[in-house]
């Protein structure tokens, strides 16, 4: 029976150091069943099972099912759960499998043939058998010695134990059995060789016990357990007075019953896996110190042990047996040689320690980081040397200084924050964090310093670093982000932030909150003219000069190219035409400030300002202040430029509108829906058509025809308007070389916006291109110059129409008389037709003034050999003014309005239109005209009506 508590021993040992990871809820379940298990037991060994015969049984076989209940448990889990244990569990298995057919023998001896058990006998084979594979699990399942001087001081302290427990044992029992009168050889070896393997079982965990691996703490608590209870149960079993009187199924029993169930229970109870991850941070243990003093202290006290043991038949007065003598020496000789080993490895242990803190003092002296201990108080302990270059002041000086007293004022709050946050945090979740706040140098400059802070024995862990370049750099590249590099204003996007903030927070609902969208007028013509250079200087004295004149709160900003802005903070006030006075006013100081000379390259320039105001409404978004600005700026520089304009609602709708019809003409050049129509041009001496005017029409999906003062504006504004202008030039050379084909051989006339002549984006040669195509001849094609902007180059527009008369292309000059730039035009420019704009015609009748003017320059038209051509003459009272003053040819109502081909041609197959026949009286001498209608004066003719352009 012994020896099959032996097995149990080993079988709790190797479930204490197996597999931890299958713990749950049904632990606790477990561990009632196990304890209702052994209590059950325990109470039925107690009462001796109620007869002889049932404790004989349960005296045996209960104990060799605990020791197979064992085995299966081991060997299942071996089998199941891959590790690097698996081995060990095998081997308990097999060990646990011997103990159960030993006391399955020792049963059948008892039980089945009733009758004492034969010694020696099968049973004691199985017995031994079970130790040798029990220890070998041990060494599998302890935490190795890495060094071959550990292996050596491990068998060292198994000897130091084994040899200790020898001695005492064969001091008070063991002796006895060996020097047993009239025992077998056999049976005396029997005898010792079952304490003695509990004596090598017990020396083998006592020494591996402070070797163990933490992952497996639960399950070799367990197995220690079940291994105490177990040898406790043997000595008491070895003991002669116990073993004369014992019989199966007493209470002995139950402790060799418990120990194989706590083996059994041990791997699959445990509640943490066999092999963790590493734990995330330090985990401090009251238990380790003392754990670690017994650990050392346990070759000592084995030692001790034995020398008592000795002592105690000295004093006793007994002889001193040879075993005892020669096992105390092997153990000081032991003892001496484990010392030695200590003494050697503590030196080497000190010498690397010494290195390795010669190494960290080197890395902490020679870092340029700053290395700083301050005590829970905030005390500085320790600050390493590297102080006086980063800090410009000595460590010495540093330390017991406070390190409050050393951080700016105004960034104190946020560390001691931090640090109380930093300190109440887990250290396994944060072991570190990061602070950066300005730090006072030796010279009282503030530095900024970055700082990794990590615990240390209830203080703080300082490594710190200057950051102060990298911290302006950040704020350099921050305002570069946010100005404009040629004149340091706030860009768009700072701006739009400004704006976003006073229309949010505490000013929001202030509505005298203005924007103001400022562009300079003219300042193209200064590139184009002085060049780039002399416009970034002209740009950055406008920025100055905006800079100057808005308020202190106020923010000034340029947006890009000559655009600039303005946000004005409203005063809170309520009075809706006090804040408009005052914001216009603002508005036009701004406009006279920037309209003022400008020293540029030493000569004074000039330019305007127009301005476009917008104020904050409740709800309104920055976006949509930024863009009602803008679209009053725009309408300032249509109404004229250098002005200011407040922003109307109405402004956007005719954005809206503006967009949807440049939508329908994109649409309605990709549909064909633009036609072509013609307007004679008759020859006011002989009625005669000399020419006809081609004229563009669109004609809707929704049959609306819109005239080219509809269109035409929006067509400019779009990226289709070359594509339109050539469109239709095109089908006006076409169409004339079709009739010229029919026998109507009559020049037709386009108008041509005069910078699209030089436009780079028009097609090289398009003009030469058609006419070569359609071959019209000399005379036949009129290019009417249609604006008088004067940004255009004269030296380009002469060069094109030098050249293109040259192809017998004839120039018209459209609308004489409006355009400032008209004379100047007349004087450069190669011009063969002059066209009088219809605003002189339509009042040449009425107006003295107007009469004059109109017969000034149709004599200069004279004078310079051109023919003169009438825009818009629509009674028969213009005609004779206009013939009486000497102009050649009219174009208007008075005679048809635009026709359609088929009109057209019919209109030239008759030739020639009726003309006035009765003389004007004198109109301005107080006279008037004879009313004649149109049908008297003239012959019927069919035409398209449309109103007039």
């Amino acid at each position: 029976m012994s020896d099959g508590t032996s097995g149990s021993t080993s079988e709790g040992t190797s479930g204490g150091i197996g597999r931890e990871g299958d713990g749950g809820t049904g632990g606790l379940v477990c561990q009632l069943v196990l304890a209702a298990l052994c209590g059950g037991y325990a109470a039925g060994a107690a009462v001796g099972w109620g007869s002889e015969k049932a404790a004989l049984i349960m005296g045996d076989f209960g104990l060799s099912a605990a020791a197979l209940i064992a085995s299966v448990s081991c060997f299942v889990y071996a089998r199941t759960r891959g590790s690097r244990f698996r081995p060990a569990w095998l081997l308990f298995a097999f060990s646990s499998a011997m103990a159960a057919a030993g006391n399955t023998v020792w049963g059948w001896y008892e039980v089945v043939l009733d009758r004492e058990v034969p010694n020696p006998s099968i049973a004691d084979l199985f017995f031994l058998l079970f130790a040798p594979p029990a220890i070998v699990g041990l060494l599998v399942l302890a935490k190795r010695p890495v060094t071959r001087a550990g292996w050596i001081c491990l068998a060292l302290d198994s000897w130091l134990i084994g040899g200790s427990l020898l001695t005492l044992s064969w001091s008070l029992a063991l002796a006895h059995t060996a020097h047993f009168d009239g025992e077998s050889v056999t049976r005396a070896a029997l005898s010792l060789a079952y304490p003695l393997l509990d004596i090598v079982l017990v020396s083998m965990v006592l020494a591996l016990h402070f070797r163990r691996s933490q992952a497996n703490r639960s399950a070799v608590h367990t197995a220690i357990a079940a291994l105490a209870l177990t040898v406790l149960c043997d000595a008491l079993f070895t003991s002669p007075l116990l073993r004369e009187h014992y019989q199966s199924g007493q209470l002995l029993d139950a402790g060799w019953f418990a120990g194989s169930l706590l083996l059994a229970y041990a791997p699959w109870g445990s509640r943490v896996p066999e092999s963790p991850a590493p734990p995330r941070g330090p985990r401090h243990h009251s238990s380790r110190p003392i754990a670690g003093s017994l650990a050392a202290l346990t070759p000592y006290l084995a030692a001790a042990v034995c020398t008592l043991g000795i002592l105690y038949n000295v004093i006793e007065d007994r002889r001193v047996d040879r075993v005892v003598v020669l096992t105390g020496c092997t153990v000081v000789l032991a003892l001496v040689v484990r010392q030695g080993i200590m003494l050697l490895d503590n030196i080497a242990l000190t010498h690397e320690l010494a290195q390795k803190e010669n190494h960290f003092r080197s890395l902490v002296q020679g870092s340029s980081d700053v290395i700083m201990i301050a005590a829970p108080n905030g005390v500085l302990r320790y600050v390493s040397p590297a102080a006086s270059g980063v800090y410009g002041r000595d460590a010495d000086e540093l330390i017991g200084s406070e390190l409050a007293s050393l951080i700016h004022p105004d960034d104190l709050g946020g560390v001691v924050h931090e640090v109380r946050r930093f300190l109440a945090a887990s250290p396994t979740e944060e072991p570190t964090t990061r602070i950066e706040c300005r730090f006072k140098s030796g010279t009282g400059e503030w530095l900024n310093v970055e700082s990794t802070v990590n615990r240390h024995q209830g203080g703080l862990i300082f490594n710190s670093r200057d950051v102060t370049e990298r911290v302006r750099l950040q704020a350099q590249l921050q305002h570069n982000a946010e100005h404009d590099p040629l004149t340091d204003l706030p860009n768009r996007a700072l701006f739009t932030r400004r704006v976003r903030q006073a229309l949010s927070g505490r000013r929001a609902g202030d509505a005298g909150t203005a924007v103001l969208f400022i562009d300079l007028d003219g300042f193209k013509g200064v590139n184009d003219r002085l060049g780039h250079q002399a416009g970034d200087e002209l740009l950055i004295q406008a920025a100055r000069r905006l800079q100057d004149s808005v308020r202190a709160g106020d923010t000034a900003a340029r947006l890009g190219g000559d655009e600039f802005a303005a946000l004005i903070l409203g005063d809170g006030g309520r009075d809706h035409s006090a804040r408009e006075s005052r914001v216009h006013e603002i508005a036009d100081r701004l406009r006279l400030t920037l309209s003022q000379p400008y020293r540029v390259e030493g000569q004074d320039v000039r330019v305007a300002a127009s301005i476009g105001v917008a104020f904050a409404e409740p709800g309104i978004s920055a976006g949509d202040l930024l863009r009602n600005a803008d679209l009053a700026m725009y309408r300032a520089k249509a109404g004229g430029k250098n002005r200011v304009e407040l922003y109307a609602p109405q402004m956007q709708a005719d954005v809206v509108r503006r967009t949807e019809q440049a939508t329908r003409l994109r649409t309605a050049l990709k549909d064909g829906e633009f036609t072509l129509l013609h307007q004679p041009v008759v020859d006011l001496t002989t009625g005669r058509i000399a020419a006809v005017a081609a004229q563009a029409r669109w004609r809707s999906t929704q049959g609306i025809l819109f005239t080219p003062a509809e269109f035409l504006r929006v067509a400019e504004d779009t990226e289709r308007a070359s594509e339109l202008g050539h469109r239709l030039l095109q089908d006006a050379v076409e169409q004339a070389a079709e009739r010229a084909a029919l026998g109507h051989q009559v020049p037709v006339s386009v108008r041509f916006p005069a910078r699209k002549l030089v436009d780079k984006s028009l097609p090289h040669g398009i003009i030469e291109a058609l006419l070569t195509k359609y071959e019209l001849p000399s005379g036949a094609l009129i290019i009417e110059l249609a604006d008088s902007d004067p940004r255009i180059s004269f030296d380009e527009l002469e060069q094109r129409l030098t050249t293109l008369r040259r192809l017998g292309v004839r120039i018209a000059l459209d609308g004489f008389g409006s355009g400032y730039a008209a004379i100047n035009a007349l004087r450069r420019l190669p011009v063969d037709i002059l066209k009088l704009d219809r605003g002189l015609v339509e009042g040449v009748v009425e107006s003295a003034r107007l009469h004059k003017i109109t017969s000034g320059l149709l004599r200069i038209a004279c004078d310079l050999g051109m023919q003169s051509v009438a825009d818009g003459v629509d009674a028969p009272e213009q005609v004779l003014a206009l013939r009486a003053m000497g102009c050649t040819h009219g174009q208007g109502m008075a005679f048809s309005g635009p026709l359609d081909e088929y009109r057209l041609r019919r209109a030239l197959a008759r030739g020639e239109y009726a003309l006035p026949s009765r003389a004007a009286l004198p109109v301005l001498t107080g006279g008037a005209l004879p009313a004649m209608r149109a049908h008297h004066a003239l012959r019927p003719h069919n035409e398209t009506r449309v109103p007039p352009t």
